[in-house]
This record gives C-alpha cells, sequence and structure tokens, in this order.
C-alpha cells in the first residue's frame, strides 16, 4: 500500500498529526510526519524530499498551511492533499499570496532572538475554534517558536502542475482566509469543503483520515456533509 507523508504547517510539530497517523498506521498504512523548523523552506523541502526519497513508492503528501509551500517543491509524489494550505505558482511565496489572517499575526509574539511565537489564549481562537477546549489546549500546548522568513520562501518547482492534487477548503477557518483558500483551489485538481477551522487533523481526524483512505483506494467516496465537492 502506497505510503503518506504528512506536513505540518509553521509553528506546529508532527505530534500535532498523532491521532491521523495512529487511525491510518492502525489500518495498515506506512506513515512518515517529517519534523520542519529547518531554518528556511529550502531546507524544510529538502526535510521532507529526503522522508520521500527513503519509501518504496511514491507516497501521498500531504501539507497544511505553510506546508502547503512545502510540499510544492517535491518531487516523486503519487497525489498532493492541500489542507487550507497555500499553493504557490512560479515566484510565489506563502507571505506573497496574503499569508497569515489579521487575526493570526495579531496573535504573534517577537521572541528576544528573533524568532515568533503565538500567544496561547490567541492561538486557541484562531487555530482551534471548533475544537474542545481540552483538545484544543493540547494542540496549543505543542506549539512552538518558528524561526523568521519561512513564509517568504519560493518553493523551486511547483508539483501541482504535474501531479494531482486536492485542495480541502476549511470554511470555518480563522488563520487563513477561506477566499484566499478558495482561490488557490483552483489549482488543484480536485476540490473539497468541509465546515472545519484551520486543524481538522486535531478537531476531526476521522475526516482526514477518510480523505486520504479514499486516495489510497483510489475510488472515490461519497461525500456526504462535506459541501463542495468538485473534480476539475
Amino acid at each position: 500500500m502506497t505510503a503518506v507523508v504528512l506536513v505540518h504547517g509553521l509553528y506546529h510539530r508532527p505530534e500535532h498529526f498523532t491521532a491521523v497517523a495512529e487511525r491510518l498506521r492502525s489500518a495498515g498504512t506506512e506513515v512518515v510526519v517529517p519534523e520542519l523548523h529547518r531554518g528556511s523552506l529550502s531546507a524544510d523541502t529538502a526535510a521532507v524530499q529526503a522522508a520521500i526519497d527513503l519509501l518504496q513508492e511514491p507516497p501521498i503528501v500531504l501539507g497544511h498551511s505553510y506546508g502547503g509551500s512545502v510540499i510544492t517543491g517535491v518531487r516523486g509524489v503519487r497525489h498532493l492533499v492541500y489542507v487550507a494550505a497555500f499553493v504557490p505558482d512560479a515566484g510565489e511565496s506563502a507571505a506573497g499570496l496574503g499569508g497569515g489572517s489579521r487575526q493570526l499575526q495579531d496573535a504573534i509574539v517577537l521572541e528576544p532572538d528573533g524568532s515568533t511565537s503565538l500567544h496561547p489564549d490567541r492561538a486557541a481562537r484562531t487555530l482551534c475554534a471548533d475544537c474542545p477546549q481540552p483538545l484544543a489546549s493540547w494542540a496549543v500546548g505543542l506549539l512552538r517558536a518558528q524561526s523568521p522568513g519561512c513564509g517568504r520562501g519560493v518553493p523551486e518547482h511547483q508539483s501541482w502542475k504535474h501531479t494531482p492534487a486536492t485542495y480541502v477548503v476549511c470554511a470555518q477557518d480563522r488563520a487563513v482566509d477561506p477566499v484566499l483558500q478558495r482561490k488557490l483551489s483552483r489549482r488543484c485538481t480536485d476540490v473539497r469543503e468541509w465546515q472545519t477551522g484551520h486543524s481538522p487533523f486535531v478537531g476531526q481526524p476521522d475526516r482526514v483520515v477518510a480523505l486520504v483512505q479514499e486516495l489510497l483506494s483510489g475510488r472515490p467516496s461519497p461525500r456526504r456533509g462535506e459541501g463542495i465537492a468538485v473534480t476539475r
């Protein structure tokens, strides 16, 4: 069975994908969740590419938020999945496409060493507004400081131009404007719209697992309750 690579966004850690990864592994799928925070988009992309290169066959690669910029620059992928993510074209960066919302910008705290972090209460309201409070607290507690400049990185090439790609619009997102997400989704071959916040892998992991398993099987499943579902 094709492996799955899960790529987190800024401030996040691989552990944010724990529920999704555990469910997929229990079903027999190989799952790899690389650690980013390498200091630049190019370094983050190289880390994910190294993980892909170790797999026996092209995987499904899912990128969340800034992770979309990362997966845009990799090669040797069977299918791309963008979840509330940036899909840069040539010469574009996540920041140049609009970056995070004003609400997310207001949550950013500048640290003495030049890195940035997120104010816990504001992060919970922005990233996990649709999650139960204990789950939101767990997710926010995992967040880490972020080196500056990653969001301004420009991918060296655009994998979505020659690889099947599914975009998941998170319609209740407070971190990345859903209007921007819908615009970026036009670059992908398949679009889903979920009534979730920015972090469905935390609040609704079963929905993410179902999508990945559908793509693994190669057979589209019924999309009840998913809102818009368009194949381009």
